[in-house]
């Protein structure tokens, strides 16, 4: 309702001189009659409508690409250097891309092998995870289990971990976790153990802080390099946008 007010507020004022709009000054009679007018007009016009939403739209999107450049420039120190999210791809890439994840959301799963096959087929891109579990106890368990893994053993046997819970589509439990990690040769005992600790949970807190600041509340999340990108992109997508940082 709201959306429809604004827009037709827009055709009126874009279709009417600016001395007509001044309905204070207006009789009941004069204002009836300007009524009839736009009604009239707008009937004969419906296409200005259309026009008038899109020239919203547009600078709707433009308001939010200069909040979005806003917000990752004022949280650049956490988002590309917080000193504990895993780094992979190029490590020494001319471009970085983020991403916010949770190992049970659908898009996740399907950006996965999209961003796999940009880091394998560029070659020059650092690749950074956020792990941000929003969908429940299943989600929040596979994060700790993940990050305590990468703790514990290292950034080779966290991505191994991450991977596979990126592709695992059962329920998270304890036992699949355990025999996930008996899977890459890891401890499964010590990471479980270290899943419920303050380092750990500091790691998630961290994040969930920082995606709170971007404004972030859904999976995938993505910043290139300075923009903000929301939801699941397809391969060709991606690669577009990472050309058109490079300029």
């Amino acid at each position: 309702m709201i959306r429809h007010f604004a827009t037709t507020a827009m055709a009126i004022l874009l279709a009417l001189p600016a001395q007509a709009l001044d309905l204070g000054q207006m009789t009941d009679e004069q204002r009836a009659l300007f009524r009839d007018e736009v009604r009239a007009y707008l009937l004969e016009n419906p296409e200005i409508i259309m026009e008038a939403v899109a020239v919203l739209e547009q600078r709707q999107e433009q308001s939010q690409v200069q909040t979005d450049l806003s917000l990752v420039t004022e949280n650049a120190e956490e988002i590309f250097r917080d000193g504990f999210s895993f780094v992979g791809g190029n490590p020494d890439g001319d471009i970085t891309l983020v991403e916010f994840l949770d190992y049970r959301c659908g898009y996740c799963k399907r950006a996965h092998d999209e961003v796999a096959k940009l880091l394998e087929t560029d070659g020059n891109i650092r690749l950074i995870i956020k792990e941000f579990p929003i969908l429940g106890e299943q989600s929040l368990q596979a994060s700790r289990f993940a990050i305590a893994t990468k703790q514990i053993a290292g950034s080779d046997a966290y991505k191994s971990i991450s991977d596979a819970l990126m592709t695992f589509n059962g329920d998270v439990t304890m036992r699949a976790l355990r025999r996930m990690a008996s899977t890459f040769g890891l401890d499964a005992e010590a990471i479980e153990a270290r899943m419920n600790s303050e380092e750990v949970t500091i790691e998630i807190t961290q994040i969930r802080d920082l995606a709170q600041r971007l404004q972030i509340s859904g999976t995938p999340t993505f910043v290139l390099e300075s923009k903000l990108l929301r939801g699941y992109l397809p391969y060709d997508q991606m690669q577009a946008l990472v050309d058109e940082e490079r300029g």
